[in-house]
This record gives structure tokens, C-alpha cells and sequence, in this order.
């Protein structure tokens, strides 16, 4: 056995034999591969670039959160403790010229949900109709109108809930964690429906406007102004967002106050309007049903102090949505409340057009104050015959005098000789035919009729016979009721047309008046102050005279004259109602009734305009309404200074002339019924 491990272990290895013949003892090392080791360095060079573009990308990331993002992560992460909810601004005051309030706040309490991380089922809904007395199909419709809206914002579910209701859901805080009451100001209207087309209402922003609206100041769910100043001065008047954070539990009750921000107050408005004159303006209005407008200014600023549209808007049925009754309603009466007849309302002027007549024809040496024109009661031209409103004729007639009667003859004359456009010309003068630019809403610029416009609006030239029309305020000419007011101021003030004015100064909530508005001059009649007087000395025979139009605007008030202007604006004239008596014709066919005037006559100081729908006579419809503001403006102006004031306004007081006051005829039956009537009958032909 030996013997064979002895032969095993000298057994020939022919490799390692042949290795250690030629091992010298010296170590050998193979060739470097030079392709092979820039293998390996480009290897090494792209796993550090890897490496680092994995740093780079994390630390990129760690910075973009932590410092670029880190506020609104902060932010995130604390909503899950802090529910930050929003505090409506107290809304601004509105007051008259006098400091009255006409519109605060008062507190009202709103149910919403909170809908972070907060879901619907079941036991919550019936709990919640339980509470708040509501169907569940209501509630829901209410949260899904709000589907489209960040979760953040909450959704309101009832609004001006009362005390009861806010102690029931007090007392159920255990089942509906999720529900909060919320405190927000209200609008009250102190006089009610007072000045509604100017004041306007507000209602919950709609999605339409809310995607139109700067998404910084408005959320869903906030009330904003609809219409009217509550509207056009809404960024005076909402304030800023206020913020009330609370610390919450996982089941949302609330556990602790967070240092929040208070709301800050809108600005207040003080406006040029007068309350007791507004008032009286409407409840004249309203007291016979009447549709129409009320405008007063003061003759040298453009104040306005009364803007009343009859009639007013029932601005409750606004709030919250008006439903589709109270809608249709609106529409379907005949005496339009929806439309604002201050400055929406185009009416041919008639008569209170006349004196813009006289002055062209004046300025244009077309008449003196001694041209004389005779009145038989109509007006031949070509074969057409033009009525006066009094059949039996005026006579021999003046300027004063065609101005106090209000003459269709006398003026069908002036008109005549000259010509539209330069009627067109002096009407724009007095602010006619252009937007008056009063804060106010839709407004329209009425109608000045030219040869111009008639080419371009139908293709045709102009007749001459349609001027005879324009020269006593029918045919194609249309005014609004506050541009009439201005014409009258023009003339009153001796030739400056002043911009109406609504807001009088703007106050912050720390007292600064941040905005005070002055008059605004539009334009000036240079160089007419001697014929503007001769018009002033016509419109006063017009109210004084004993066949003066406008008799019924005579007031009491510290023996004050008034120069007024009466019209009667013809609607339609249809030969089935001609033989009628004015009570038995429909009243969508009766003529419109206008006075405008100014006083005192000696420096005037306020303009009063009333248009009165179908009101048939200025001189017995609308005449009484403005002596009585002018009576209330007065007496308040003078009121504890009676023996002063009588002295004072006895030095103003015009003092009639002996032709204004002469007795001439024995005054007709016919007079006696105001029956002025601006109607021109153009079409009737000659006897």
C-alpha cells in the first residue's frame, strides 16, 4: 500500500512540469489592456454622474417644499388641526345729504357646512332636515350648486335663520360637528323700497360672475350688489374679509381660539339725495297708482336730491333670487316697475321742448321778444293742416306770451324758418340726445332728430313738414326725465350744463372723507345770458299768468316764484278714441303729462321735472306734485327763520308785470280744463 502512494505521489504532471521548467524565479505580469480600462473609467464616470443627478433632483425637491412650497405645506398640514373660516366685512352705510340713514346692517345668522373631509350619509341628513325644518331634496340641491367650488368653502344651507332655530342647532353640536352657524351683516332698508331703481339690492354671486370676478375677493356663497349703487359701488362699499381660526379635533369640535384678523368695515356713501323730498316725490306717485319719474337738482351743482321711478321696486322679492311668478309678474304690469323711467324711459318731451325753440330762434335772430305770430287755431302748410292744443286760437301772440300759453302756432312758425338741424344743434346744447352720464344703470340717450340721421336711419330725406312736429317736441324726438331736468337747469343757471351727481363725498371707517365729488361742468352757452332771461321771464308767465299752463306749481312757501313749462306728449292718436272723453280712453293710449320748472324765479337754486305715464295734462297731473317738493325744500331752507326769511325772499321775489297779470278775456270753459295738448295732427287734411 505504501508502495503504490510512493508511485502516486512521483507520477509525472506534464503541465506543471513544463510551468516549473520555465519559471526562473522572476514574477511575470500579463500586457494591460488599455480598451478595458477606459471601459472601466467611463463605467465609474456615469454612476457619479448618476449619483449626483440623484442628489441633485432630491435636494432640488427637499428646497422646492421646504422653501418654495414650504408656506403652503405649513399651511396644508395645519389645516388638519386649524379650520380657518372667513368673516364677512360689515358693508358700508348709505345716507342722504342731511346724514339720514337709508341703508345699514343689522346681524343675521347663516347655517353652512363644512365640507373638508366630511361626507354625506343618512342619519346626518334626516337629523339635519329635523333641525332646520327643510325637505332633504332642498338641502341637497344647495350642496350641489356648490360642486364646482373649492372644498374649502363652505356651503350655505339657511340664511337670517331666527333664534330658535340657532338654539337648535346648538343643542345637536354632538351629531352635526360639521355644521356651523356664521354671522353675517344684513342690509336694512330704513325707508323701505325708497329710491329702489337708484339704491338697488344684492344676492348671492352667481358661478357667471363669479368666474368673471377677481378670485382673491370673491368666493361662492358671498352677497354682492345686483343692481343700482349697491352694484356700481360695490368696491367702496363691501370692505375687506376678515379670518377666524379655530383649533379642531379628529372629529372636527372645535377646541381652541387661534389668533385671527378682524374684518374690516366697507365705506359709507353719502349721497346728494334729500329723503323728505324723495319721499314726497314717491308716495304722490304711488298715492294714484301713476307710472313716471321725479327728478330734482339743484339748478348750479347738478346735485340730484330726488330720483324716484314709479313704480318702485319691491326689492325683497330680489333678495335670495326672484321666483318665477314674482317675475312674470313684473312683466306682465302695464305700469313697468322693472324699468328705471329716470334715465330707461324715451319719451317725446311736447311742450317742455318749446322753450329750446324760442332760444335757437332767438339765437339765430329768427325772432325778437316782440315777433308776433296770429293764432287762429292752426297751422297751414302745404296741404296739411297743424291744430293747436286750444281750437278757438290764442290770437296775436308774443314770446312771453307763446311760452306762458304754450302756443302750438306761435313755435310751429319758428320751427319752420329754422329748420331741423339747427334745432338738432341747440337741442344738444342743452344736453338732449346724449347719456347724461349719471351713476346709474343701462341709461339711454334719447333722440335728437336731424336730416342726417333720418338719411342714415331709413334711407330717406327729410320732409319738411316733420320739423313743425320736432319744433313742439313730438314726432321723432325722445328725452328721458332726467335730461329734461338738465335742460331746464341750463336755462335756469343762465348756460352751464352741469353733470348729475348722486354720490356727495365718500367716508372710510377711521372718519376720512377719501372722496368728495364736486361739480362737474359739461358745457356753456357763452354769451346767451340776455336770451336764457327772456325764456326765464316766459316759463315764470306760464306758472303765474292768469292762462298760464302751469298755475297748479304756484306755492306758498315765503312768497317764492316759480317759472315752470308744462307738455303733454302724444302717445297715439287713433280715430276710434277722437270723440271720447279723456277718462274713457284706454289708458295705454292717453298722452303723457310733463312739468319742469325752476325757483325762485330771480335767482334760481332747484329744478324739479315730473313726467307722469299717461297722465293725459302737465299742467293738472304733474304740476302739483313738483310744487309740492318745492313747497317742502322751502320751508326746510327758511324753517326758524320766518320773519328773516320773508324779508330775504321778498328781496329775490319776481314782481309780476302789468301784462303778465292784465285780466284780457273772460277765461273759457275750455281754459278752465287745462286742455293743453301738444298734438300736432299732421296728417289731417284742410278743410
Amino acid at each position: 500500500m505504501s508502495d503504490i502512494r510512493k508511485a502516486n505521489r512521483k507520477r509525472a504532471e506534464p503541465l506543471l512540469d513544463a510551468e516549473r521548467r520555465r519559471d526562473n524565479g522572476v514574477a511575470q505580469l500579463s500586457r494591460r489592456d488599455e480598451n478595458d480600462l477606459i471601459g472601466h473609467k467611463k463605467k465609474a464616470l456615469y454612476a457619479f454622474v448618476v449619483l449626483i443627478f440623484f442628489f441633485a433632483v432630491v435636494v432640488t425637491r427637499l428646497w422646492f417644499l421646504q422653501v418654495q412650497q414650504g408656506e403652503y405645506y405649513s399651511t396644508l398640514a395645519d389645516s388638519n388641526r386649524v379650520r380657518s373660516v372667513e368673516i364677512a366685512a360689515p358693508r358700508g352705510n348709505i345716507y342722504d345729504r342731511a346724514g339720514r340713514e337709508i341703508v345699514t346692517n343689522r346681524p343675521s345668522f347663516n347655517v353652512v357646512w363644512l365640507r373638508e373631509n366630511n361626507k354625506i350619509n343618512d342619519e346626518w341628513l334626516k337629523t339635519l332636515t329635523r333641525v332646520l325644518g327643510q325637505d332633504a331634496s332642498s338641502l341637497l340641491e344647495k350642496i350641489r350648486k356648490m360642486s364646482g367650488v373649492p372644498g374649502h368653502i363652505p356651503v350655505r344651507l339657511a340664511e337670517d335663520i331666527d333664534w330658535e332655530t340657532v338654539a337648535r342647532i346648538e343643542n345637536n353640536r354632538m351629531y352635526l360637528p360639521e355644521i356651523k352657524i356664521e354671522v353675517v351683516p344684513l342690509r336694512i332698508y330704513h325707508f323701505g323700497n325708497l329710491a329702489s331703481h337708484l339704491i338697488g339690492y344684492m344676492g348671492e354671486i352667481s358661478k357667471a360672475e363669479l368666474d368673471k370676478a377677481d378670485q382673491t375677493l370673491y368666493k361662492g356663497g358671498d352677497l354682492i350688489g345686483k343692481m343700482g349703487l349697491e352694484r356700481l359701488r360695490d368696491q367702496d362699499l363691501r370692505g375687506e374679509k376678515g379670518h377666524d381660526n379655530m383649533e379642531v379635533n379628529a372629529l372636527g369640535f372645535e377646541q381652541q381660539n387661534l389668533k385671527g384678523d378682524e374684518p374690516l368695515p366697507g365705506n359709507d356713501l353719502y349721497l346728494t339725495l334729500d329723503v323728505e323730498l324723495q319721499k314726497i316725490g314717491e308716495e304722490e306717485m304711488a298715492a294714484k297708482n301713476r307710472a313716471g319719474a321725479v327728478v330734482a337738482m339743484e339748478a348750479n351743482t347738478g346735485r340730484l336730491l330726488v330720483m324716484a321711478s314709479a313704480p318702485a321696486l319691491q326689492l325683497e322679492e330680489f333678495v335670495g333670487g326672484i321666483s318665477q311668478k314674482s317675475w312674470q309678474g313684473m312683466l306682465d304690469n302695464p305700469l313697468h316697475p322693472l324699468v328705471n323711467k329716470l334715465v330707461q324711459g324715451q319719451y317725446p318731451p311736447g311742450s317742455t321742448y318749446k322753450p329750446i325753440t324760442a332760444f335757437a330762434g332767438l339765437a339765430e335772430g329768427i325772432i325778437t321778444p316782440d315777433t308776433t305770430f296770429f293764432c287762429p287755431g292752426s297751422y297751414r302748410f302745404g296741404n296739411r293742416v297743424y291744430r293747436c292744443w286750444r281750437h278757438s286760437g290764442h290770437g296775436t301772440v308774443n314770446l312771453k306770451r307763446a311760452l306762458g300759453e304754450s302756443c302750438d302756432v306761435y313755435f310751429y312758425n319758428v320751427g319752420q324758418k329754422l329748420g331741423v338741424d339747427r334745432l338738432a344743434r341747440y337741442a344738444k346744447m342743452f344736453g338732449l340726445g346724449e347719456k347724461t352720464g349719471v351713476e346709474m344703470e343701462h341709461e339711454k340717450p334719447g333722440l335728437v332728430p336731424s336730416t342726417e340721421w333720418k338719411k342714415k336711419r331709413y334711407g330717406v330725406k327729410w320732409h319738411e313738414g316733420e320739423t313743425i312736429s320736432v319744433a313742439i317736441g313730438q314726432g321723432y324726438d325722445l328725452t328721458t326725465p332726467l335730461q329734461v331736468a338738465m335742460m331746464t337747469s341750463v336755462i335756469a343757471n343762465g348756460g352751464t350744463l352741469y353733470k348729475p351727481t348722486v354720490v356727495e363725498k365718500i367716508i372710510d371707517p377711521d372718519g376720512k372723507v377719501t372722496n368728495s365729488l364736486q361739480p362737474e361742468i359739461l358745457s356753456r352757452l357763452a354769451g346767451q345770458g340776455k336770451n336764457l332771461k327772456l325764456i326765464r321771464e316766459g316759463m315764470v308767465e306760464a306758472v303765474n299768468s292768469r292762462r298760464g299752463t302751469g298755475r297748479e306749481a304756484q306755492i306758498d312757501a315765503h312768497g317764492i316764484i316759480v317759472g315752470g313749462k308744462t307738455g303733454t306728449a302724444q302717445v297715439v292718436r287713433l280715430a276710434q278714441y277722437k270723440h271720447l272723453k279723456e277718462a274713457d280712453i284706454p289708458y295705454e293710449y292717453r298722452d303723457h303729462a310733463w312739468f319742469t320748472c325752476f325757483a325762485p324765479a330771480s335767482n334760481p337754486e332747484i329744478v324739479v321735472t315730473v313726467l307722469v305715464e299717461h297722465g293725459l295734462h302737465g299742467g293738472s297731473a304733474s304740476a302739483p306734485i313738483a310744487a309740492k317738493i318745492l313747497n317742502k325744500y322751502f320751508e326746510d331752507k327758511y324753517k326758524g327763520q320766518e320773519g328773516v326769511a320773508a324779508e330775504k325772499s321778498g328781496n329775490r321775489r319776481v314782481i309780476l308785470s302789468q301784462e303778465m297779470i292784465e285780466e284780457t278775456d273772460p277765461t273759457s270753459a275750455e281754459d278752465l280744463e287745462e286742455g293743453e295738448n301738444d298734438s300736432p295732427q299732421p296728417n289731417q287734411p284742410a278743410n
